[in-house]
């Protein structure tokens, strides 16, 4: 069981920068791979980044590439989310989202455990 609980959101200028971090619990962190997703009213949840157990392979959607890094500190059991270069587009609930296949995923239903979510709002 892994329980995951997301921090950092917040209101942020066009341009600007937030890190959003999610601290799981659980021994056996380091065995899932993490992922981001966000959510907009009316629309379906959508992947933004993932990263393996390792940190060896990293995953990023288009929208978000090279604007956004993910990385993990596998002793401090929480993932992060550097987003750079915010746009108003990036206005969403983000969610952490755990999965204990080996191969990062992109699709909501492959993913085994998810967070309460983050709210992230961009102004103009």
């Amino acid at each position: 069981q892994v329980q995951l609980v997301e921090s950092g959101g917040g209101l942020v200028q066009a341009g600007g920068s937030l890190r959003l971090s999610c601290a799981a619990s659980g021994r056996t962190f380091s065995r899932y791979s993490m992922a981001w997703f966000r959510q907009t009213p009316g629309k379906e949840r959508e992947f933004a980044a993932g990263i393996s157990w390792s940190s060896g392979s990293t995953y990023y959607a288009d929208s978000v590439k090279g604007r956004f890094s993910i990385s993990r500190d596998n002793a401090k059991n929480t993932v992060y989310l550097q987003m750079n270069s915010l746009k108003p587009e990036d206005t969403a609930v983000y969610f952490c989202a755990a999965d204990s296949a080996y191969m990062i995923q992109t699709k909501t239903n492959q993913y085994d455990y998810w967070g309460q979510g983050t709210q992230v709002t961009v102004s103009s």
